[in-house]
Protein backbone atom coordinates (compact mmCIF):
# COMPACT_ATOMS: atom_id res chain seq x y z
CA UNK A 1 0.00 0.00 0.00
CA UNK A 2 1.31 3.41 -0.96
CA UNK A 3 0.74 6.07 1.67
CA UNK A 4 -1.32 9.15 0.97
CA UNK A 5 -0.98 12.64 2.36
CA UNK A 6 -2.95 15.91 2.23
CA UNK A 7 -2.19 17.67 -1.05
CA UNK A 8 -1.61 21.04 0.54
CA UNK A 9 -4.83 22.78 1.48
CA UNK A 10 -6.84 21.32 -1.41
CA UNK A 11 -8.66 18.81 0.79
CA UNK A 12 -7.47 15.91 -1.37
CA UNK A 13 -5.55 12.97 0.06
CA UNK A 14 -3.11 12.22 -2.77
CA UNK A 15 -0.95 9.15 -2.97
CA UNK A 16 2.65 10.09 -2.22
CA UNK A 17 3.52 8.93 -5.74
CA UNK A 18 1.78 10.94 -8.45
CA UNK A 19 1.65 9.45 -11.93
CA UNK A 20 3.81 11.53 -14.26
CA UNK A 21 1.77 11.20 -17.46
CA UNK A 22 4.58 12.46 -19.67
CA UNK A 23 5.19 8.70 -19.84
CA UNK A 24 2.22 8.48 -22.22
CA UNK A 25 3.42 11.15 -24.64
CA UNK A 26 4.37 8.72 -27.42
CA UNK A 27 2.34 5.66 -26.42
CA UNK A 28 -0.48 3.98 -28.27
CA UNK A 29 -3.88 3.85 -26.58
CA UNK A 30 -3.49 0.13 -25.99
CA UNK A 31 -0.20 0.59 -24.13
CA UNK A 32 -1.60 3.57 -22.22
CA UNK A 33 -4.54 1.46 -21.06
CA UNK A 34 -2.07 -1.08 -19.67
CA UNK A 35 -0.44 1.70 -17.66
CA UNK A 36 -3.83 2.67 -16.23
CA UNK A 37 -4.24 -0.86 -14.99
CA UNK A 38 -0.96 -0.51 -13.09
CA UNK A 39 -2.19 2.71 -11.49
CA UNK A 40 -5.41 1.02 -10.42
CA UNK A 41 -3.49 -1.98 -9.10
CA UNK A 42 -1.39 0.21 -6.79
CA UNK A 43 -4.18 2.61 -5.88
CA UNK A 44 -2.58 5.72 -7.41
CA UNK A 45 -5.17 8.50 -7.31
CA UNK A 46 -3.40 11.53 -8.80
CA UNK A 47 -2.40 12.09 -12.45
CA UNK A 48 -0.14 14.89 -13.63
CA UNK A 49 0.00 15.73 -17.35
CA UNK A 50 0.56 18.81 -19.52
CA UNK A 51 -0.57 20.30 -22.80
CA UNK A 52 2.93 19.87 -24.21
CA UNK A 53 3.30 16.19 -23.27
CA UNK A 54 2.69 14.88 -26.77
CA UNK A 55 -0.41 12.66 -26.89
CA UNK A 56 -0.63 12.28 -23.11
CA UNK A 57 -3.91 14.18 -22.65
CA UNK A 58 -5.44 12.29 -25.58
CA UNK A 59 -4.45 8.96 -24.03
CA UNK A 60 -5.90 9.91 -20.63
CA UNK A 61 -9.19 11.11 -22.12
CA UNK A 62 -10.77 7.68 -22.72
CA UNK A 63 -10.02 6.68 -19.11
CA UNK A 64 -12.01 9.57 -17.71
CA UNK A 65 -15.42 8.26 -18.74
CA UNK A 66 -15.14 5.45 -16.20
CA UNK A 67 -12.43 6.59 -13.81
CA UNK A 68 -12.70 10.39 -13.46
CA UNK A 69 -13.82 10.20 -9.82
CA UNK A 70 -10.82 8.05 -8.91
CA UNK A 71 -8.23 10.66 -9.83
CA UNK A 72 -7.14 14.13 -8.86
CA UNK A 73 -6.42 15.34 -12.41
CA UNK A 74 -3.74 17.95 -13.07
CA UNK A 75 -2.49 19.46 -16.29
CA UNK A 76 -0.27 22.39 -17.26
CA UNK A 77 -0.10 25.23 -19.73
CA UNK A 78 3.15 26.53 -21.20
CA UNK A 79 1.41 29.63 -22.54
CA UNK A 80 2.31 33.00 -21.00
CA UNK A 81 -0.48 35.30 -22.18
CA UNK A 82 -4.14 35.45 -21.22
CA UNK A 83 -5.39 34.38 -24.64
CA UNK A 84 -2.82 31.62 -25.00
CA UNK A 85 -3.46 30.14 -21.57
CA UNK A 86 -7.25 30.33 -21.93
CA UNK A 87 -7.15 28.56 -25.30
CA UNK A 88 -4.63 26.01 -24.03
CA UNK A 89 -6.84 25.11 -21.08
CA UNK A 90 -9.92 24.67 -23.26
CA UNK A 91 -7.96 22.38 -25.60
CA UNK A 92 -6.78 20.37 -22.61
CA UNK A 93 -10.35 19.94 -21.35
CA UNK A 94 -11.41 18.71 -24.77
CA UNK A 95 -8.49 16.31 -25.06
CA UNK A 96 -9.00 15.01 -21.54
CA UNK A 97 -12.77 14.70 -22.12
CA UNK A 98 -13.63 16.42 -18.84
CA UNK A 99 -15.54 19.54 -17.86
CA UNK A 100 -12.89 20.62 -15.37
CA UNK A 101 -9.45 19.72 -14.05
CA UNK A 102 -8.54 19.71 -10.40
CA UNK A 103 -5.26 21.55 -10.90
CA UNK A 104 -3.95 23.78 -13.67
CA UNK A 105 -0.24 24.59 -13.43
CA UNK A 106 1.82 27.32 -15.05
CA UNK A 107 4.48 25.20 -16.69
CA UNK A 108 8.22 25.84 -16.11
CA UNK A 109 7.85 29.41 -14.91
CA UNK A 110 11.47 30.34 -14.23
CA UNK A 111 12.63 32.98 -16.72
CA UNK A 112 12.27 36.58 -15.53
CA UNK A 113 10.73 37.94 -18.73
CA UNK A 114 8.18 35.13 -18.89
CA UNK A 115 7.32 35.58 -15.22
CA UNK A 116 6.60 39.28 -15.76
CA UNK A 117 4.31 38.44 -18.67
CA UNK A 118 2.46 35.74 -16.76
CA UNK A 119 1.69 37.84 -13.68
CA UNK A 120 1.16 41.08 -15.60
CA UNK A 121 -1.94 42.48 -17.28
CA UNK A 122 -3.58 39.98 -19.64
CA UNK A 123 -1.12 37.35 -18.51
CA UNK A 124 -1.65 33.61 -18.11
CA UNK A 125 -2.30 33.96 -14.39
CA UNK A 126 -5.32 36.14 -15.10
CA UNK A 127 -6.68 33.47 -17.43
CA UNK A 128 -6.39 30.59 -14.98
CA UNK A 129 -7.86 32.65 -12.13
CA UNK A 130 -10.81 33.42 -14.38
CA UNK A 131 -11.08 29.72 -15.25
CA UNK A 132 -11.22 28.91 -11.54
CA UNK A 133 -14.10 31.34 -11.07
CA UNK A 134 -15.89 29.59 -13.97
CA UNK A 135 -15.45 26.13 -12.43
CA UNK A 136 -13.09 24.92 -15.16
CA UNK A 137 -10.27 24.41 -12.65
CA UNK A 138 -10.30 23.99 -8.89
CA UNK A 139 -6.72 24.86 -7.97
CA UNK A 140 -3.73 26.65 -9.47
CA UNK A 141 -0.06 25.64 -9.28
CA UNK A 142 3.33 26.51 -10.69
CA UNK A 143 6.15 24.25 -11.89
CA UNK A 144 9.74 24.56 -13.01
CA UNK A 145 13.14 23.08 -13.80
CA UNK A 146 16.72 24.20 -13.20
CA UNK A 147 18.61 25.52 -10.19
CA UNK A 148 16.74 28.84 -10.05
CA UNK A 149 13.30 27.30 -9.75
CA UNK A 150 13.01 27.12 -5.95
CA UNK A 151 13.88 30.79 -5.57
CA UNK A 152 11.46 31.73 -8.35
CA UNK A 153 8.70 29.68 -6.75
CA UNK A 154 9.13 31.68 -3.55
CA UNK A 155 8.77 34.85 -5.58
CA UNK A 156 5.66 33.44 -7.27
CA UNK A 157 4.14 32.56 -3.90
CA UNK A 158 4.74 36.10 -2.67
CA UNK A 159 2.81 37.37 -5.69
CA UNK A 160 -0.07 34.88 -5.69
CA UNK A 161 -1.51 32.17 -3.42
CA UNK A 162 -0.62 29.17 -5.56
CA UNK A 163 -1.94 25.84 -4.29
CA UNK A 164 1.06 23.75 -5.36
CA UNK A 165 4.65 23.93 -6.57
CA UNK A 166 6.76 21.40 -8.48
CA UNK A 167 10.56 21.28 -8.67
CA UNK A 168 13.53 18.86 -9.03
CA UNK A 169 14.53 17.01 -5.87
CA UNK A 170 17.08 14.20 -5.64
CA UNK A 171 20.35 13.42 -3.90
CA UNK A 172 22.65 14.99 -6.48
CA UNK A 173 20.59 18.15 -6.88
CA UNK A 174 20.41 18.60 -3.13
CA UNK A 175 24.20 18.35 -3.10
CA UNK A 176 24.37 21.81 -4.71
CA UNK A 177 24.59 24.12 -1.65
CA UNK A 178 22.71 27.13 -3.03
CA UNK A 179 19.99 24.99 -4.58
CA UNK A 180 19.56 23.05 -1.34
CA UNK A 181 19.28 26.28 0.62
CA UNK A 182 16.68 27.63 -1.81
CA UNK A 183 14.68 24.40 -1.62
CA UNK A 184 14.70 24.44 2.18
CA UNK A 185 13.48 28.04 2.18
CA UNK A 186 10.75 27.11 -0.30
CA UNK A 187 9.66 24.10 1.76
CA UNK A 188 9.44 26.26 4.88
CA UNK A 189 7.23 28.76 3.07
CA UNK A 190 5.04 25.98 1.69
CA UNK A 191 4.59 24.39 5.13
CA UNK A 192 3.56 27.74 6.58
CA UNK A 193 1.08 28.41 3.79
CA UNK A 194 -0.29 24.92 3.17
CA UNK A 195 1.10 24.69 -0.35
CA UNK A 196 1.53 21.19 -1.82
CA UNK A 197 5.12 20.30 -2.76
CA UNK A 198 5.67 18.02 -5.76
CA UNK A 199 9.06 16.74 -6.79
CA UNK A 200 10.42 15.51 -10.10
CA UNK A 201 13.57 13.75 -11.31
CA UNK A 202 13.86 11.38 -8.34
CA UNK A 203 15.09 8.61 -10.65
CA UNK A 204 17.62 10.72 -12.56
CA UNK A 205 21.11 9.31 -13.05
CA UNK A 206 22.54 12.02 -15.31
CA UNK A 207 22.03 13.66 -18.67
CA UNK A 208 22.47 11.39 -21.66
CA UNK A 209 26.09 11.24 -22.71
CA UNK A 210 27.32 11.55 -26.30
CA UNK A 211 26.52 8.34 -28.10
CA UNK A 212 23.96 7.14 -25.55
CA UNK A 213 20.73 5.73 -26.89
CA UNK A 214 18.04 8.13 -25.79
CA UNK A 215 14.75 6.47 -24.88
CA UNK A 216 11.57 7.69 -23.21
CA UNK A 217 13.09 10.28 -20.89
CA UNK A 218 15.21 13.31 -21.79
CA UNK A 219 17.64 12.26 -19.03
CA UNK A 220 19.20 8.88 -18.29
CA UNK A 221 17.36 7.27 -15.36
CA UNK A 222 18.55 4.89 -12.70
CA UNK A 223 17.51 1.38 -13.69
CA UNK A 224 19.16 -0.82 -11.08
CA UNK A 225 16.35 -1.79 -8.72
CA UNK A 226 18.08 -1.19 -5.37
CA UNK A 227 19.49 2.16 -6.45
CA UNK A 228 16.07 3.22 -7.71
CA UNK A 229 14.52 2.15 -4.39
CA UNK A 230 17.00 4.29 -2.47
CA UNK A 231 16.29 7.24 -4.77
CA UNK A 232 12.55 6.86 -4.18
CA UNK A 233 13.01 6.57 -0.44
CA UNK A 234 15.27 9.63 -0.42
CA UNK A 235 12.25 11.66 -1.53
CA UNK A 236 9.45 9.89 0.34
CA UNK A 237 11.31 9.82 3.66
CA UNK A 238 10.84 13.59 3.70
CA UNK A 239 7.34 14.27 5.09
CA UNK A 240 5.12 16.35 2.85
CA UNK A 241 6.91 15.67 -0.42
CA UNK A 242 5.14 14.06 -3.35
CA UNK A 243 7.09 12.13 -5.97
CA UNK A 244 6.02 12.49 -9.60
CA UNK A 245 6.95 9.30 -11.42
CA UNK A 246 9.39 9.22 -14.34
CA UNK A 247 8.46 9.85 -17.96
CA UNK A 248 10.04 6.44 -18.62
CA UNK A 249 7.09 4.11 -18.04
CA UNK A 250 9.36 1.08 -17.77
CA UNK A 251 10.33 2.36 -14.31
CA UNK A 252 6.76 2.75 -13.06
CA UNK A 253 6.24 -0.63 -11.42
CA UNK A 254 9.65 -0.63 -9.72
CA UNK A 255 8.96 2.90 -8.46
CA UNK A 256 5.59 1.88 -7.07
CA UNK A 257 7.03 -1.25 -5.50
CA UNK A 258 9.66 0.87 -3.74
CA UNK A 259 7.01 3.31 -2.54
CA UNK A 260 4.91 0.41 -1.24
CA UNK A 261 7.66 -0.69 1.15
CA UNK A 262 8.25 0.73 4.61
CA UNK A 263 10.03 3.95 3.69
CA UNK A 264 13.27 4.72 5.48
CA UNK A 265 15.76 7.46 4.69
CA UNK A 266 18.78 5.81 3.03
CA UNK A 267 22.17 6.24 4.66
CA UNK A 268 24.22 9.04 3.17
CA UNK A 269 27.05 6.56 2.63
CA UNK A 270 24.73 4.39 0.52
CA UNK A 271 23.68 7.35 -1.59
CA UNK A 272 27.26 8.48 -2.08
CA UNK A 273 28.18 4.94 -3.11
CA UNK A 274 25.40 5.00 -5.71
CA UNK A 275 26.70 8.31 -7.04
CA UNK A 276 30.13 6.79 -7.53
CA UNK A 277 28.92 3.41 -8.81
CA UNK A 278 26.50 4.81 -11.39
CA UNK A 279 28.42 7.99 -12.27
CA UNK A 280 25.45 10.09 -11.15
CA UNK A 281 25.46 13.84 -11.80
CA UNK A 282 23.05 16.70 -11.15
CA UNK A 283 20.79 17.33 -14.13
CA UNK A 284 21.12 21.06 -13.59
CA UNK A 285 24.29 22.96 -12.73
CA UNK A 286 24.36 26.74 -12.26
CA UNK A 287 25.90 28.45 -15.24
CA UNK A 288 26.55 25.16 -17.04
CA UNK A 289 23.35 23.20 -17.71
CA UNK A 290 20.39 25.02 -16.23
CA UNK A 291 17.75 24.19 -18.82
CA UNK A 292 16.23 21.05 -20.32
Amino acid sequence: MIDSSPFGNTGHQSTRVIFGAAALSKMSQVDSDRVLEVLLEYGINHIDTAAVYGDSELRIGPWMREHRKRFFLATKTRERTYDGARDSLHRSLERLRVDHVDLIQLHNLVEESEWETVVGPRGALEAVVEARSQGLVRFIGVTGHGTRVAAMHRRSLERFAFDSVLFPYNFTMMGIPQYAADVEALLKMCRERGVATQTIKSAARRRWQNGDERKASWYEPLRERDALRRAVHFVLSRPGLFLNSSSDASLLRDTLDAASEAVQAPDRAEMEADVARYAMEPLFIPGVSDTI
